[in-house]
Protein backbone atom coordinates (compact mmCIF):
# COMPACT_ATOMS: atom_id res chain seq x y z
CA UNK A 1 0.00 0.00 0.00
CA UNK A 2 1.48 3.36 -0.63
CA UNK A 3 0.82 6.53 1.61
CA UNK A 4 -0.42 9.70 0.58
CA UNK A 5 0.25 12.61 3.11
CA UNK A 6 -1.03 15.72 1.61
CA UNK A 7 0.58 19.13 3.48
CA UNK A 8 -0.41 22.27 4.83
CA UNK A 9 -3.94 22.21 5.23
CA UNK A 10 -5.61 25.37 7.41
CA UNK A 11 -9.21 24.78 7.44
CA UNK A 12 -11.36 21.94 8.50
CA UNK A 13 -12.74 21.83 4.83
CA UNK A 14 -9.78 21.05 3.16
CA UNK A 15 -8.75 18.36 5.79
CA UNK A 16 -12.14 16.61 5.01
CA UNK A 17 -11.56 17.63 0.67
CA UNK A 18 -8.33 15.60 1.41
CA UNK A 19 -10.13 12.50 3.22
CA UNK A 20 -12.80 12.56 0.22
CA UNK A 21 -9.86 12.97 -2.13
CA UNK A 22 -8.34 9.12 -0.76
CA UNK A 23 -5.74 10.83 1.31
CA UNK A 24 -3.85 8.82 4.20
CA UNK A 25 -2.39 11.48 6.36
CA UNK A 26 -2.52 15.24 6.75
CA UNK A 27 0.47 17.47 7.49
CA UNK A 28 -0.37 20.12 9.98
CA UNK A 29 1.89 22.72 10.31
CA UNK A 30 3.06 24.08 14.01
CA UNK A 31 6.50 25.85 14.99
CA UNK A 32 7.30 26.79 11.04
CA UNK A 33 8.11 30.44 12.30
CA UNK A 34 6.72 32.62 9.25
CA UNK A 35 5.10 29.38 7.27
CA UNK A 36 2.32 30.14 5.28
CA UNK A 37 0.06 26.88 6.81
CA UNK A 38 1.62 28.10 10.63
CA UNK A 39 -1.14 26.85 13.01
CA UNK A 40 -1.63 28.03 16.86
CA UNK A 41 -1.87 25.24 18.91
CA UNK A 42 -5.54 25.52 19.35
CA UNK A 43 -5.87 25.64 15.86
CA UNK A 44 -3.54 22.00 15.58
CA UNK A 45 -5.98 20.40 17.77
CA UNK A 46 -8.90 21.29 16.32
CA UNK A 47 -7.82 20.27 12.77
CA UNK A 48 -6.05 17.14 14.57
CA UNK A 49 -9.52 16.43 15.83
CA UNK A 50 -11.23 16.63 12.00
CA UNK A 51 -8.42 14.61 10.41
CA UNK A 52 -9.28 11.83 12.93
CA UNK A 53 -13.14 12.20 12.52
CA UNK A 54 -12.44 12.10 8.29
CA UNK A 55 -10.32 8.92 8.67
CA UNK A 56 -6.87 10.51 8.06
CA UNK A 57 -3.88 10.22 10.44
CA UNK A 58 -2.82 13.74 11.91
CA UNK A 59 1.06 14.50 11.29
CA UNK A 60 2.35 17.56 12.75
CA UNK A 61 4.92 19.11 11.07
CA UNK A 62 7.62 21.31 12.74
CA UNK A 63 11.05 23.21 12.50
CA UNK A 64 11.27 22.85 16.46
CA UNK A 65 14.18 21.29 18.50
CA UNK A 66 12.10 21.77 21.75
CA UNK A 67 11.57 18.18 23.22
CA UNK A 68 9.49 19.79 25.84
CA UNK A 69 7.59 21.91 23.44
CA UNK A 70 6.63 19.24 21.23
CA UNK A 71 5.72 16.63 23.81
CA UNK A 72 3.37 18.83 25.58
CA UNK A 73 2.15 19.99 21.97
CA UNK A 74 1.70 15.81 21.09
CA UNK A 75 -0.09 15.50 24.49
CA UNK A 76 -2.71 18.01 23.83
CA UNK A 77 -3.54 17.43 20.09
CA UNK A 78 -3.63 13.46 20.42
CA UNK A 79 -1.22 13.04 17.20
CA UNK A 80 0.92 10.34 17.13
CA UNK A 81 2.83 11.07 14.28
CA UNK A 82 5.29 13.95 13.81
CA UNK A 83 7.76 14.91 11.08
CA UNK A 84 10.96 17.00 11.93
CA UNK A 85 11.38 18.83 8.58
CA UNK A 86 14.13 21.16 9.76
CA UNK A 87 18.06 20.18 10.56
CA UNK A 88 17.08 18.87 14.27
CA UNK A 89 19.66 16.81 15.98
CA UNK A 90 19.16 12.91 16.88
CA UNK A 91 18.96 13.72 20.33
CA UNK A 92 15.33 15.08 19.77
CA UNK A 93 14.32 11.75 18.49
CA UNK A 94 15.68 10.06 21.56
CA UNK A 95 13.78 12.78 23.48
CA UNK A 96 10.84 12.39 21.95
CA UNK A 97 10.84 8.48 21.89
CA UNK A 98 11.84 8.63 25.84
CA UNK A 99 9.13 11.27 26.57
CA UNK A 100 6.99 11.32 24.09
CA UNK A 101 3.44 8.88 23.53
CA UNK A 102 4.54 5.39 23.73
CA UNK A 103 2.66 5.31 19.88
CA UNK A 104 4.66 7.62 18.36
CA UNK A 105 5.42 7.68 14.73
CA UNK A 106 8.78 9.80 14.11
CA UNK A 107 9.19 10.97 10.57
CA UNK A 108 12.72 12.73 10.00
CA UNK A 109 13.34 14.50 6.75
CA UNK A 110 16.47 14.38 5.18
CA UNK A 111 17.25 17.03 2.49
CA UNK A 112 18.61 16.53 -1.29
CA UNK A 113 20.47 19.92 -2.81
CA UNK A 114 23.06 19.51 -5.02
CA UNK A 115 23.13 15.49 -5.31
CA UNK A 116 23.91 14.82 -2.10
CA UNK A 117 22.06 14.35 1.07
CA UNK A 118 22.84 17.67 4.00
CA UNK A 119 22.08 15.16 6.71
CA UNK A 120 24.54 12.29 5.26
CA UNK A 121 26.75 12.06 8.39
CA UNK A 122 24.04 11.45 10.63
CA UNK A 123 21.94 9.18 9.18
CA UNK A 124 22.89 6.06 11.55
CA UNK A 125 22.17 8.18 14.11
CA UNK A 126 19.08 9.43 13.23
CA UNK A 127 18.20 5.14 13.12
CA UNK A 128 19.93 4.54 16.06
CA UNK A 129 18.19 7.05 18.12
CA UNK A 130 14.86 5.73 16.87
CA UNK A 131 13.84 7.49 13.39
CA UNK A 132 10.81 5.61 12.01
CA UNK A 133 10.57 6.71 8.86
CA UNK A 134 12.58 9.38 6.73
CA UNK A 135 11.36 11.92 4.24
CA UNK A 136 13.28 12.31 1.39
CA UNK A 137 13.13 16.09 0.04
CA UNK A 138 14.92 18.53 -2.05
CA UNK A 139 16.53 21.78 -0.43
CA UNK A 140 17.10 25.07 -2.68
CA UNK A 141 20.42 26.21 -2.62
CA UNK A 142 19.83 29.37 -0.47
CA UNK A 143 18.20 26.64 2.34
CA UNK A 144 14.50 26.37 1.52
CA UNK A 145 13.45 23.50 3.16
CA UNK A 146 9.70 22.18 2.37
CA UNK A 147 7.36 23.06 -0.08
CA UNK A 148 9.73 24.44 -2.49
CA UNK A 149 7.79 22.69 -6.02
CA UNK A 150 12.06 21.60 -6.51
CA UNK A 151 12.03 18.36 -7.88
CA UNK A 152 13.79 15.39 -5.93
CA UNK A 153 16.66 14.50 -7.89
CA UNK A 154 15.51 10.38 -8.14
CA UNK A 155 19.00 9.36 -9.06
CA UNK A 156 20.56 10.91 -5.73
CA UNK A 157 17.24 9.72 -3.47
CA UNK A 158 17.42 6.29 -4.89
CA UNK A 159 21.43 6.54 -3.84
CA UNK A 160 20.37 7.77 -0.80
CA UNK A 161 17.68 5.56 -0.04
CA UNK A 162 20.03 2.87 -0.46
CA UNK A 163 21.78 3.47 2.47
CA UNK A 164 18.73 3.58 4.90
CA UNK A 165 17.00 0.66 7.11
CA UNK A 166 14.00 2.62 7.71
CA UNK A 167 10.84 3.06 5.48
CA UNK A 168 11.14 6.44 3.39
CA UNK A 169 8.75 8.56 1.68
CA UNK A 170 9.31 10.96 -1.11
CA UNK A 171 8.43 14.87 -1.19
CA UNK A 172 9.78 17.87 -3.54
CA UNK A 173 7.72 18.66 -6.72
CA UNK A 174 5.88 15.84 -6.58
CA UNK A 175 2.57 15.51 -8.93
CA UNK A 176 0.57 13.20 -11.07
CA UNK A 177 2.39 13.44 -14.10
CA UNK A 178 6.18 12.75 -12.67
CA UNK A 179 5.32 9.66 -10.69
CA UNK A 180 6.77 7.59 -13.94
CA UNK A 181 9.65 9.46 -13.52
CA UNK A 182 10.87 7.72 -9.75
CA UNK A 183 9.65 4.20 -10.80
CA UNK A 184 12.98 3.27 -9.49
CA UNK A 185 12.02 4.26 -5.91
CA UNK A 186 8.23 3.32 -5.44
CA UNK A 187 9.69 0.01 -6.49
CA UNK A 188 11.78 0.16 -3.67
CA UNK A 189 11.37 -2.57 -0.87
CA UNK A 190 10.95 0.24 1.84
CA UNK A 191 9.12 2.70 -0.26
CA UNK A 192 6.16 3.92 1.40
CA UNK A 193 4.57 6.88 0.27
CA UNK A 194 4.90 10.03 -0.98
CA UNK A 195 4.42 13.89 0.66
CA UNK A 196 2.83 16.23 -1.67
CA UNK A 197 2.00 20.27 -1.15
CA UNK A 198 1.90 22.31 -4.20
CA UNK A 199 0.37 19.67 -6.43
CA UNK A 200 -2.61 19.47 -4.59
CA UNK A 201 -3.34 23.23 -4.68
CA UNK A 202 -5.69 25.90 -7.18
CA UNK A 203 -5.07 28.87 -9.18
CA UNK A 204 -6.05 30.09 -5.18
CA UNK A 205 -3.38 28.50 -3.45
CA UNK A 206 -6.08 26.04 -1.33
CA UNK A 207 -6.33 22.69 -1.43
CA UNK A 208 -7.90 21.20 -4.47
CA UNK A 209 -9.81 18.30 -4.38
CA UNK A 210 -9.65 16.98 -7.84
CA UNK A 211 -6.33 17.33 -7.78
CA UNK A 212 -5.53 15.81 -5.02
CA UNK A 213 -7.59 12.59 -5.94
CA UNK A 214 -5.00 12.82 -9.26
CA UNK A 215 -1.68 13.00 -7.67
CA UNK A 216 -3.75 10.20 -5.38
CA UNK A 217 -4.09 7.94 -8.04
CA UNK A 218 -1.16 8.42 -10.22
CA UNK A 219 1.38 7.10 -7.10
CA UNK A 220 -0.66 4.62 -6.27
CA UNK A 221 -0.70 3.13 -10.05
CA UNK A 222 2.80 3.80 -10.06
CA UNK A 223 3.52 1.90 -7.14
CA UNK A 224 1.61 -1.25 -8.00
CA UNK A 225 3.28 -0.89 -11.76
CA UNK A 226 6.39 -3.65 -12.91
CA UNK A 227 9.77 -2.94 -11.09
CA UNK A 228 12.03 -0.98 -13.56
CA UNK A 229 14.49 -4.28 -14.45
CA UNK A 230 17.59 -3.86 -12.44
CA UNK A 231 15.49 -2.15 -9.43
CA UNK A 232 15.04 -5.03 -7.27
Amino acid sequence: MTLVKFCGAVTRREVRELAGAGADLVGLWHGVPGGRAELTRAGLAGLAATARDSGLTPVLVTLSADHVELTAVLGATGIRWIQLHGHQPPALVRALKRHGPQDLTVVKALHLRAGGCLESGLLHAYERTGADVFLLDSATADGTLGSTGRPLDAAAAAALAARLTRPFLLAGGLDAENAPDYASLTAHPRFLGVDVDSAARGASGRIDAARARAVREAWTAAALSPAPAGTT
